[in-house]
């Protein structure tokens, strides 16, 4: 992802806090936050998710959308979700990695 500034990085620091439910690990740092815009104080979040079809989804995509409006100038939200490029280990953050003993 590339780097962020302004209310899309604030926006990204936030939603660094939601942890994936069945790996206890940041969704960011498991590499599914693909980017991350405002436009007219709406935050645009494009993500992926592990595995197609995770049932888990609605309860990260609550707690995204919950962190996101945390930020100041942001008044919505709208994830997209997105499995073009697929997710696969290689996006995960070195902090991740070693999280999961890998």
């Amino acid at each position: 992802m590339k780097k962020l500034e302004g209310l899309p990085a604030k926006v990204l620091k936030k939603i660094s806090a939601v942890m994936d439910p069945e790996l206890y690990v940041s969704i960011v740092d498991l590499g599914l936050v693909y980017d991350v815009s405002v436009k007219k104080n709406t935050a645009y979040i494009t993500m992926t998710l592990t595995t197609i079809g995770c049932p888990l989804f609605s309860l990260i995509e609550r707690q995204v959308e919950a962190k996101a409006l945390e930020v100041k100038g942001v008044d919505n939200t709208k994830i997209i979700l997105t499995f073009d490029p697929p997710w696969s280990m290689d996006m995960m953050s070195e902090s991740a990695r070693a999280m999961l003993g890998i």
